[in-house]
């Protein structure tokens, strides 16, 4: 019977080639890739059905924000909590080998390609702390790590895996020409949690209102973002395209406003607040708008039970600044 395998499919190169590797010693692979607010699965998607892999996609938004406000590892540069998120991704995965029988898990993580996830120590530590440690098989670097489950009972030779270590990309790419692979990613990006301004955003939400939803997340990806207080923040539309994104996510109970004179910002308050931040809101939508300096602009606002406008000069860019997250 042919050996059945789960990989954790990215849709980069490397996952790309760690199942070409795989599928080169008859063993039938399903790529799955999570998705969260933070990462998604286009990429994955369009890169499985080129290479004609079964892909399953799962969302795991929940249980990572749990692990995200206190990672055991804590975090890199950013907000990514790498380690902690690729141990849920792997025990995730392996809850999913043992319900559909398959034989082993792998991923395209190459030994010291990233200086905090790919480090010897933390291969380790990851596939022990997912609970599923000798069924994680590395393809791309596989000789150069302790033996697996799944080599050790003949399910894949060892001798045909790779030995693949470091940040260099040469025997990848030879690789990629070898299977005829073109049009892939380049490694980096695909995380907002490595953005240094979402991450910001991110600890300001995790500071100011740890009963977030995920509509509150979302709202970190648009728009600029001033806290203005404790509790009151204001999104700000930088464009046509914002505005509309932040028209979408409006729920009840917050605070609308914009200019109704002239083009500007659609300007949101979550959750709603009291009158003086309404006033200090409205200043700021007139400072974006198009309105000429030093006019009053007229600002129309909307709260879940009342409506009206508010005459206000813009306020000054030292004062948004000093709002700005």
């Amino acid at each position: 019977m042919r050996a059945r395998a789960i990989a954790l499919f990215s849709g980069g190169l490397d996952s790309i080639l760690a199942v070409q590797v795989v599928r080169e010693q008859n063993i039938d692979v399903l790529g799955i890739t999570f998705i969260t607010p933070f990462f998604g699965a286009r990429k994955a998607q369009a890169a499985a059905k080129a290479i004609c892999l079964d892909h399953l996609v799962i969302d795991i938004t929940d249980e990572h924000l749990a692990m995200l406000r206190s990672p055991r590892y804590g975090f890199g540069r950013n907000m990514n909590p790498c380690i902690d998120c690729h141990t849920l991704m792997l025990r995730t995965a392996g809850i999913k080998m043992k319900e559909i029988g398959a034989d082993f898990l792998f991923t395209g993580e190459v030994l010291g390609q990233r200086p905090m996830s790919q480090t010897r120590q933390s291969l380790h530590i990851v596939a022990k702390n997912s609970g599923f440690g000798d069924y994680v098989l590395r393809p791309l670097s596989a000789r150069l790590l302790p033996e697996t489950f799944p080599e050790r009972e003949g399910m894949i030779d060892r001798n045909r895996l790779l030995d693949i270590r470091g940040r260099g990309r040469k025997r990848q790419m030879e690789m990629a020409r070898y299977y005829g692979i073109s049009g892939y990613s380049n490694p980096a990006g695909g995380c907002l949690l490595t953005d240094p301004m979402f991450s910001r955003r991110l600890r300001d939400l995790f500071e100011h209102s740890p009963d977030f939803g995920k509509r509150d997340i979302e709202l970190l990806k648009v728009g600029r973002h001033l806290r203005i207080d404790g509790k009151t923040k204001i999104i700000v539309g930088k464009n046509r395209r914002d505005n509309s994104a932040i028209q979408d996510l409006i729920e009840k109970g917050d605070v609308i406003l914009n200019a109704r004179d002239f083009p500007g910002p659609l300007v949101l308050i979550p959750h709603g607040c009291d009158q003086a931040s309404i006033d200090t809101a409205a200043a700021v939508c007139a400072h974006y708008c198009d309105a000429p300096d030093e006019m009053e602009a007229t600002v129309q606002f909307k709260t879940e039970s009342e409506s009206g406008v508010i005459k206000v000069k813009a306020a000054e860019r030292e004062k948004i600044e000093g709002f700005m997250i």
